[in-house]
């Protein structure tokens, strides 16, 4: 099931590049877009399925694939997934295919091949949260770079070489020293497998450089501060599917590397360093938050809302260490982990609907300014609710998924320090202070301009793909116990782990 998750959509996607623009008769039906969405809807059916299967007592590896790949140096083809994976696989698997159809008429060059780099993407993505061995990991990381890097590049806006290059750079130089470690924990291990590194044991020194390491890899991806500023300007650049697979699910291979690598590999080193990780994040929260107030760009403003919002992902991580040095329990640790993974895949359902607000907006008056907006809501009502909806979750309103992960990393932060919990309480405020003053100053109000009063409100498409981004955060936000549930033996399981010192 794993592997046909990962290369169902790659297969397709070579299908889309070797064919290419295809129409029968005069119907002018469009192939590659058709074939697109039902690969894409084949991979969230499968998705479902192994969530429907998923044994959600056992924190064990499940649907495990294992044959030998290259057999000299112990590399496997190794698959499989627990509570930390499946989530982001299914949030892989659903937001693709809507991104197919978001872009079902906008793309107007090269629609096949744009459609073929995002099947191939989620298949390489998929693939980073399927693989157990190390290096099978390391080759997904690095090679889910090339769709993205194609997808800015041809389809990005007039900066996007820019863009394009530096978002390549940061992300694969920071991947250097992760592969460099791990090929010292092979040496050390004789094995790429994930799950003996987390039984390895190192010394504090070893520890606290592979934990360094691992850290600038994944803090690049997250990002963190200060290593963030080439995520702006790839989300300004690249079209509206790649900002919002971006935010969505790229964004979360770092907070997921966190939890499959740094914390269980290094558990002293992690708590050694957790004040500055704590630090790193409340920073992310606090000072980004205001950086976002003062953004006059409708996607400038959501990307430095992503990064603060990805802050609470880290800090729900690393305040565990906080809430252990001050009560000497492990009491709260699970749920600052929790609440962590929850806010990953809260913030994927709410950016990816806000990008693709914007990506509405775009398509008819064609500019990204708060300026040239004003009161859209006398002519586009229907795209007005749901632009208010997801602004609102954004902000971390009770009832939508964005309060829920929020809500249990500050509870969390409350029993490691109250100043770390009223820094990361900020984001209540901050949120809604920049989150509110983009919605009143593009869609309540009188009609601003000629622009505004010729626009039409969001077709059938449209309205499908927001709609079930929009029952996705209202249902987690009311209902976030399936999801919980699904983390909450392998979150355990890791707590029990990371609490045991190595040395």
């Amino acid at each position: 099931m794993l592997s046909t998750l990962i290369w169902l959509p790659v297969c397709g996607g070579v299908v889309i590049l070797l064919f290419g623009d295809r129409t029968i008769g005069d119907r002018m039906l469009r192939l590659d877009r058709w074939f697109a969405l039902g690969v894409s809807a084949a991979t969230f059916v499968i998705g479902v399925l192994l969530y429907s299967r998923f044994d959600t007592t056992t924190p064990a590896m499940q649907f495990v694939e294992r044959v030998p790949w290259v057999s000299t140096f112990q590399i496997e083809y190794f698959l499989g997934v627990d509570g930390f994976s499946t989530p982001l696989i299914l949030l892989t698997a659903l937001l693709t295919p809507l991104v197919v159809i978001a872009g079902w008429d906008v793309i107007k060059d090269r629609p096949a091949q744009y459609f073929a780099s995002f099947l191939i993407l989620e298949g390489l993505l998929i693939g980073v949260f399927c693989s157990v061995d190390a290096l099978l990991f390391y080759v997904f990381w690095e090679a889910m770079l090339i769709p993205m890097f194609i997808i800015i590049g041809v389809w990005g806006g007039e900066r996007r070489v820019y863009a394009t290059i530096k978002f390549f750079l940061y992300t694969f130089l920071g991947s250097v020293l992760m592969l460099v470690a791990l090929i010292y924990l092979y040496s050390q291990a004789g094995t790429y497998s994930i799950l003996d590194f987390h039984q390895l044991p190192l010394s504090l020194t070893e520890q606290i450089l592979i934990f360094l390491a691992f850290l600038i890899a994944f803090a690049v991806k997250v990002p963190m501060w200060p290593v963030h500023t080439w995520l702006p300007d790839a989300h300004v650049e690249a079209p509206t599917g790649g900002s919002v697979i971006l935010a969505a699910v790229l964004l979360k291979m770092g907070g997921y590397g966190f939890v499959r690598f740094s914390l269980p590999v290094a558990p002293d080193a992690s708590q050694l360093l957790a004040g500055l990780m704590i630090s790193l994040s409340l920073i992310a929260v606090v000072y980004i938050g205001f950086v976002a107030l003062v953004q006059k760009d409708m996607k400038k403003l959501i990307a430095y809302s992503s990064i603060a919002h990805m802050g609470f992902v880290t800090l729900g991580f690393f305040i565990a260490w906080g809430i252990l040095d001050q009560t000497g329990s492990v009491v709260g640790i699970s749920m600052g982990i929790t609440g962590g993974m929850v806010q990953m895949v809260s913030h994927g359902l709410i950016s990816g609907a806000l990008f693709l607000c914007v990506g509405v907006l775009y398509d008819r008056l064609h500019s990204r300014q708060i300026s040239d907006y004003g009161g859209v809501v006398n002519t586009m009502p229907v795209f007005a609710v749901f632009m208010v909806l997801f602004a609102l979750a954004n902000a971390g309103l009770p009832g939508t998924s964005g309060f829920v992960g929020e809500f249990l990393v500050i509870l969390a932060s409350f029993k490691a320090s109250f100043w770390y919990a009223f820094f990361a309480g900020t984001t209540l405020i901050l949120g809604a202070a920049y989150t509110l003053w983009m919605v009143k100053r593009t869609i309540f109000g009188a009609v601003a301009n000629e622009g505004v009063a010729a626009l039409h409100d969001v077709n059938f498409r449209e309205t499908v793909v927001l709609t079930v981004i929009a029952v996705f955060v209202l249902g987690l936000g009311l209902w976030p116990a399936p999801l919980v549930d699904l983390m909450t033996p392998t979150v355990d399981n890791l707590v029990a782990h990371i609490t045991q010192s190595k040395l």
